[in-house]
Parts: C-alpha cells; sequence; structure tokens
C-alpha cells in the first residue's frame, strides 16, 4: 500500500516546494489576525497554484490564475480593506473543543485524500493539449458564456456593495 519508491527529480522537488508553499500559505491566511496580512499570504498561495499550473504544462492557466487572482482579486481585496474601518478588531477568545475538533477533521480529511489518491489508478498516457487555449475559449463563450456573463455582475455588484458600506460607514459619526 505504502510504496514510497520516489525518483528525485527537478520536476518533483519543484513540485513539492510549491505544493508547500500554496500549503502555507493557505493555513498562513486562516491564521493571521490583520486582514491585509491574510490577503498577501492568500496572493502567494496563489502564485504556488499558478507554479503548479505550469508544471502540468497548462501554461495558460497559470497567466490565467496570476492575471485573475493575483492581479484582480487580490487588489480588489485591498480596495474593499482600505475602504471599510476596522476598529475595535479585537481576537476572539480560544475555544478549545472548537480546535481540537477542527484538528480532528482535518487529520481525518488528510487520511481520506492520502488513501484516495494511493488506491486511484491514473492512466498512463498523456493527453495532447496542443491547442488547449482555443478550446478553452471557445468552451468559455459557447457553452459557459451565461456564466462567465453572471460571474462578472456577481464582481460588479460586490464592488458596487463595498463602496455603499463605506460610504455609510464614512457618513456615522
Amino acid at each position: 500500500m505504502f510504496n514510497f519508491n520516489i525518483e528525485i527529480t527537478g520536476e518533483f522537488v519543484a513540485f513539492f516546494l510549491l505544493s508547500v508553499c500554496a500549503i502555507v500559505g493557505a493555513v498562513l491566511a486562516i491564521n493571521f489576525t490583520k486582514v491585509v496580512h491574510t490577503t498577501l499570504s492568500m496572493a502567494f498561495t496563489f502564485i504556488a497554484i499558478a507554479g503548479l499550473y505550469v508544471l502540468l504544462e497548462a501554461e495558460f492557466l497559470a497567466f490565467v490564475q496570476v492575471l485573475l487572482y493575483v492581479g484582480a482579486i487580490t487588489i480588489l481585496m485591498i480596495f474593499g480593506i482600505m475602504m471599510t474601518k476596522h476598529d475595535g478588531e479585537g481576537r476572539e477568545a480560544g475555544r478549545p473543543l472548537r480546535d481540537t475538533l477542527a484538528a480532528i477533521g482535518c487529520l481525518s480529511l488528510f487520511g481520506m485524500l492520502f488513501y484516495g489518491i494511493r488506491n486511484a489508478s491514473f492512466p498512463q498516457e498523456a493527453a495532447s493539449y496542443a491547442d488547449s487555449t482555443r478550446e478553452i475559449g471557445l468552451q468559455l463563450f459557447t457553452r459557459y458564456a451565461i456564466p462567465f456573463e453572471l460571474m462578472s455582475v456577481l464582481l460588479t455588484v460586490a464592488f458596487i456593495g463595498a463602496i455603499a458600506l463605506a460610504k455609510r460607514e464614512e457618513g456615522t459619526p
């Protein structure tokens, strides 16, 4: 079951380092108390995930990951943070039962994922992605055109809502 005959190559080392960076960034995003630090650690995680896309030879997805998530979403979050007040924020009291249950849940999820991945059978032949960018564009603007437009409307409404909240907080004494 635990066959750990792993050949150490440059690709394996890069995968391992990028995976550790993504996990560390996600854990830091959960544990930071300042929202700006959380946003920066999320950007770090997004960049590590883009590196994993490059290892999977999906350069277009890596570019979109950096452009959309690291660029647009992170900047949007920072603008939202800057437009709202954060007076009187404090760290909530520790809850040992909740923390213990969360740790047990995380370890259980890790165990299930580890077991599932170790017992999965993956195809050995590699798929051809020579024209993947064109295929993504065709799917995006034909089959997924309505969800794509709904997402843009949702992001616009969220940004307008953040501005409205910031203006309302500004007027209150």
